[in-house]
């Protein structure tokens, strides 16, 4: 049984007796676990749909929050029965920590609330109308000036401890003119590298160079230099307190 500590024992009881459905969750049914978990009093509508979850606008007493909503399972691509994730609740709870370790770091992330199973609930970035798009739906009016202020919130994660292994300008919201970074579940914590720390100091090597050159391949377009190696750098040395990679 996988990722038993994140389940509620009633959730561990279906899966066992076989009681758990393995299809498609309605919208019906989704709505229907927001609410009856206590993450939001209202659901007003999904607005972003991803590989591994889903976000949807709701409400908490009136103010507007943003519940995501991590699947339980996958359609296989060979066709036949949809099959289990192993991840259920693992990547939801991996996703809340990092959030919340950036955020307590003073990170540019939306502040996170709570979480139930799969489910978590943080900050609405947006308005009224819509939510803060995605960094590469945007042309920026001052594209420098954006570049500086990214690639500030990158260091800035990594003094909160958090190296993002999945950057790039899907993974960043502009909201009231700021970059705001989401999907942490994969992040590489670096405020404490344990028993390991060249192989966890590696990881968020490789995660920086990767999400660098993705910003790169973003802020090409404008003829503008990330300037990764120096950053980078910077990153590391600041991370690697003890001289470890070097």
């Amino acid at each position: 049984m996988p990722n038993d500590p994140y389940l509620d024992a009633s959730v561990v009881w279906r899966i066992k007796s076989g009681n758990l459905e393995f299809k498609e969750s309605s919208y019906r049914s989704v709505k229907e676990a927001i609410l009856s978990s206590g993450l939001a009093t209202e659901v007003i509508g999904l607005i972003s749909s991803g590989k591994e979850a889903d976000v949807y606008l709701c409400t908490y007493r009136s103010a507007p929050i943003a519940v995501k909503v991590y699947r339980l399972y996958k359609t296989s691509h060979r066709g036949g029965r949809p099959i289990k994730l192993d991840s259920l609740g693992w990547l939801a709870a991996r996703e809340f920590e990092m959030t919340r370790q950036a955020w307590k770091g003073g990170a540019l992330v939306p502040a996170p609330a709570r979480r139930v199973e799969n489910m978590f609930s943080m900050r609405y970035l947006g308005t009224d109308e819509r939510p803060a798009p995605k960094l590469h739906e945007i042309e920026p009016s001052d594209p420098s000036a954006m570049m500086n202020q990214v690639l500030s919130g990158v260091e800035g994660l990594s003094h909160a401890g958090v190296v993002h292994s999945d950057l790039s300008a899907f993974n960043i919201l502009v909201h009231e003119g700021r970059p705001w970074f989401i999907d942490l579940a994969q992040a590489v914590r670096v405020d404490r590298t344990g028993d390991v720390p060249w192989q966890r100091l590696h990881e968020a090597s490789v995660a920086l160079d990767r999400g660098l050159n993705a910003l790169q391949g973003y802020f090409d377009k404008y003829g503008l230099d990330v300037r990764k190696d120096a950053l980078a750098s910077r990153i590391l040395k600041s991370i690697d307190k003890f001289h470890v990679l070097s």
